[in-house]
Parts: C-alpha cells; structure tokens; sequence
C-alpha cells in the first residue's frame, strides 16, 4: 500500500463517492475503484459498503481510518520539517471548533496567521463538542477548541473564562429587581435546552445545582435556542460569547452563583506536532492566552 492508497481512502470515505473523490485527487473513478479494491485485497477484508446511494465504512473500515490519518499525518509532518529545514514555513493547519469560536475568534486567527504565514494553509472544521473530540482522536484535526470539562483525556491548554449568563425573553419581569439571576429564580421557569453534546458545561450546571429542567425542546444550535427564547417558549443559560451581536430580542443576565465554562486549545499530542501546526498554535497562545 502506499501513501496515494491511504489518501484515496480518506477521500472517499469523507465525500462518500468514488466520482468526488476522484475529481478532488484529480484521478479517474475507475483508478479510485482499483486502489480501493487492491487495498481490499491486500488486507483481506472489505473497506466500504456500495451502494446506490454512494459508499460508506464497513466496521473494518471505521477502525482503520484513524491509522490511515495517522500515516498521512505523518507524512504531512514530514514534508513541513524539510520544509522547516529549509527556512520556509508552509504545509496544512487542520482545526476544529465550535460555533461560538468559529463565529467571534476563527476569522481573527485566519486573517492574523495567514498576514504572517501565507505558505501555511487553514483548514477549518465547525461542529459540536464531541465532533471536536472526535476529530482529535480520530486525526482527522490537528488541533481543536473545546471547552475544559468536554476534553476528557485529551490535552487542553485554558485560554479564555466565558461567563455563562440567563437569556430571557425581552421585557420579562423577575421576582426580584437585581441584575442577576438566583438559583431560585431559575427554578420557576421553563427552559429550552440543548443536547449535551453542544453545551456540556450548562448540563454540569444544572446538575449542580440540583435543577432539574424539564423541556419539551431539544435543539442544537445556538441561534436557535435564543429564537425559542425570544419567542417566549422558555429561558436558556448561554456563554457570554454567544451573546455577542445576536438578532433576536432577549435580556441576559448573570448568574448567582457565578459560573463559567473555561475555553481551551486541544491536540492529541503536545510534545510532538508538525512545524505548521506548532506555529498555529504559538499563535493562538499569543492571541488569547491574556484573555
């Protein structure tokens, strides 16, 4: 097997399509269909599942995966210390993220990063917290913002407190005339939730604290949390970040007691990173790390 096999395979199991994939690598659908069944033949099991509809993982598939990106990792690495060697700074920077880093932080990093590093190329991931934690374990990102408590083994460097705040729907009156929101205070409204997943840190929270929220709506987004609330269909607990320029009419308020999630850097191994993707994170470091 060689290295073009190994990209072969990522590619088409990433677009689900031998036809995409081979318009990407730049290669026949037929040359894709040959790589993949000498790879099957090599191995002596199948990869992926044919169908109609486009192609998918076989179980074998989904556990080889990561060893496959694991190897062209490598190589990438490889190819970025010669590189190095040679005083230049180029190669590939794969992140992942979550919306509210995606929105108000990424297109900083990008601009800043790429002013200093026009050879280096961004690649940018946005889903949820366990699609970032996955995509690190998986080597499908080579970095990754998540929050501390949603990291679980994997390295995590804190860079920035995001305080967590009440969103209510605009004009509610409360019990009590302060500007934050008691415990209490919380337990006599109906909320609009997220699944865990998106927002690990307000489900620690809530657990905490002994609120036990019962919700008829479960939605992932964090735009479409604040419209249900502004809405009237209930209150939500949001990061602060979040909140920065939203469109929908709401008032936030902060917590008693005070909480926060705690944003960080994540990659699987920090002692040993590609030079591009050493250099991306210095630079993420420097720009948040005083926040």
């Amino acid at each position: 097997m060689t290295l073009l096999t190994y990209q072969v395979l990522k590619t088409v199991a990433e677009q689900g399509s031998f036809r995409k994939a081979a318009d990407i690598l730049g290669l026949t659908p037929s040359a894709i269909s040959h790589a993949i069944s000498s790879m099957e033949s090599e191995l002596g099991f199948s990869l992926l599942n044919r169908s109609k509809s486009g192609v998918t993982l076989t179980n074998y598939g989904e556990h080889l995966l990561p060893y496959v990106n694991a190897v062209l990792n490598s190589d990438e690495s490889l190819l970025q210390a010669v590189a190095e060697f040679n005083g230049l700074k180029r190669g590939k920077v794969k992140v992942g993220c979550f919306s509210s880093v995606c929105t108000n932080w990424m297109p900083h990093i990008m601009n800043s990063f790429k002013t200093q590093y026009p050879d280096i190329t961004i690649e940018l991931f946005q889903g949820t917290y366990d699609d970032v934690v996955y995509w690190i374990k998986n080597g499908v990102v080579d970095l990754g913002f998540l929050s501390v408590s949603s990291a679980g083994d994997i390295f995590i460097e804190p860079l920035y407190k995001d305080r967590l705040l009440c969103v209510v729907p605009k004009g509610t009156k409360k019990c009590e005339p302060k500007e934050y929101m008691t415990i209490e205070e919380l337990r006599n409204h109906q909320f609009v939730t997220q699944r865990e997943c998106t927002d690990a840190d307000i489900q620690n929270f809530l657990k905490e604290n002994s609120l036990n929220v019962q919700s008829n709506y479960h939605v992932v987004d964090d735009l479409s949390t604040i419209a249900m609330v502004a809405n009237g269909f209930g209150i939500c607990l949001m990061p602060e970040l979040v909140m920065k320029d939203i469109p929908y009419e709401v008032d936030c308020y902060q917590i008693q007691p005070d909480a926060y999630r705690i944003i960080g850097i994540a990659t699987l191994n920090p002692e040993f990173m590609a030079p591009a993707v050493r250099t991306m994170y210095n630079h993420i470091l420097s720009q948040y790390k005083q926040l």
